[in-house]
């Protein structure tokens, strides 16, 4: 027994915008954090002596700002995707119900 209304909604080419817009944007953001990420371990495999730099007279090293950074990216991008969800993302769902209700 298939509901008609699910079938109404995968009917709609503004879900399959959605889907493929959602899907896209997904991954590009997967591949940015995986970019950056296995970078920084890449770093730390293969590159110890750059990140083991000192700055400055103090102990903190190269490392720490680097791998900082990776979390404040990984804050940042998570919230671009909620932005981008709570406006686009929920307007274009928004729009499908709407359309399916009719």
């Amino acid at each position: 027994m298939a509901d008609p209304v699910i079938s109404r909604i995968r009917a709609n080419p503004k879900y399959a915008e959605l889907k493929q817009k959602r899907s896209g944007f997904g991954w590009m953001l997967t591949l940015l954090m995986m970019v950056v990420y296995y970078g920084y371990i890449a770093l730390i495999a293969f590159n110890k002596e750059f990140l083991g730099q000192r700055m400055g007279e103090g102990v903190t090293t190269v490392g720490v700002p680097i791998g900082f950074g990776v979390i404040v990216f990984t804050v940042i991008i998570t919230g671009i995707y909620v932005r981008r969800a709570n406006d686009e993302f929920d307007r274009l769902t928004r729009e499908i119900l709407q359309e399916v209700s009719k």
